[in-house]
């Protein structure tokens, strides 16, 4: 895939313009966006990001374009993913509905500005070093297990881990218990001092690099291309902050979600480990030849990708629909046990 210099100065010209029209456009001013301002901005980006696919498609080819679509679906679906730590982050500092659009919107330009550097360093050591796929692979099979294993306690997990980094910070910046607006530092008796916001801020930029740990090498599993790689994670993150707003109150529903989400890595990791002992180069493993096993393709990889999302989100609202039907069945029975006893007195 031959991109030229010009195509990427255009390329990251126009997402920056993108979030600077976001900023001035929708955060700026603070507010609390109505679900009819998030669903519309939720399906612009997201149809922005399909017109680039097909884009691809037409400048590079179909399989490229497969590359593409399926490195997004997945950083879209880890993405969300992120937005159940977004909401603990929130809660745990109290911030506004009115101020979390700024942090969220902060928050991504630096998960995208730090995934970029990812994406350097890991298409730096893939043209160097092809045993990278074994490491990528077994990593991603790795978060996949501790995925499963730490969902149940995932909210206490991450509060931990917030609270020793925000500590940190308290150590080294003075700090105030009160917010000043959307101010991210405010002035108490004469002394510069952090509001609760930039700890927020903190918490969500530590969690982003985390993030980037896992997606980083999920993508590169789809697409060894450095330019698919940095879009498809820009135009995933982008709107981001629209959707928070939109599924905050779905987002407990999808109860299954992470058990998809280590399906997927899970399968990621093990095409990726594939694909490192087709172009084996280690001496210790088939004597530094390359192995015959089957690969992976990009169709294949989209259709289990998007087959386990659907699958799961329909497992999750089902299950959520049963629950809350019987919840609301013995509500019903204790309500009427309560008019019984009151009739009896």
């Amino acid at each position: 895939m031959n991109v030229s210099l010009l195509t990427w100065v255009v390329t990251c010209a126009v997402i920056l313009a993108l979030f600077v029209f976001d900023f001035y456009a929708h955060v700026r001013t603070p507010h609390a966006p109505s679900l009819r301002e998030s669903g519309f901005w939720s399906a612009v980006y997201i149809t922005i990001a399909i017109i680039f696919g097909l884009f691809v498609m037409w400048m590079w080819g179909t399989g490229f374009g497969g590359e593409y679509f399926a490195g997004y679906v997945t950083e879209k679906a880890l993405s969300v993913d992120n937005l159940f730590v977004f909401v603990i982050i929130m809660a745990s500092f109290s911030v506004p509905r009115e101020y979390q659009q700024k942090v969220l919107l902060i928050g991504i330009v630096m998960a995208l500005v730090m995934r970029g550097a990812f994406i350097a360093v890991g298409a730096a050591a893939i043209n160097a070093y092809s045993w990278v796929f074994y490491i990528f692979g077994a990593f991603l099979i790795f978060t996949a297990v501790k995925l499963i294993r730490d969902h149940n306690g995932e909210e206490d997990v991450e509060k931990q881990r917030d609270s020793a980094v925000i500590r940190m910070v308290k150590k080294v910046l003075p700090t105030t218990e009160e917010y000043d607006g959307d101010k991210l530092v405010t002035r108490v008796n004469g002394k510069r001092m952090v509001t609760p916001l930039l700890l927020a801020l903190v918490a969500i930029g530590f969690t982003d690099i985390l993030f980037a740990l896992d997606s980083i090498p999920a993508i590169y599993g789809l697409t060894q291309e450095p330019y698919l790689v940095f879009t498809a994670n820009a135009f995933a993150l982008m709107g981001l902050r629209q959707l928070y707003f939109l599924i905050g109150g779905l987002l407990e529903r999808l109860v299954y979600l992470s058990y998809g989400l280590s399906i997927i890595l899970a399968f990621i990791g093990v095409k990726l480990v594939l694909h490192a002992l087709h172009e084996n180069t280690l001496s210790f493993v088939n004597g530094g030849e390359h192995v015959s096993v089957p690969e992976v393709g990009t169709a294949f990889s989209l259709i289990v990708i998007v087959g386990v999302l659907v699958v799961t989100t329909i497992a999750s609202l089902i299950r959520t629909k049963g629950a809350a039907q019987v919840d609301e069945r013995r509500g019903e029975d204790e309500r009427r046990d309560e008019t019984v006893h009151e009739r009896r007195d």
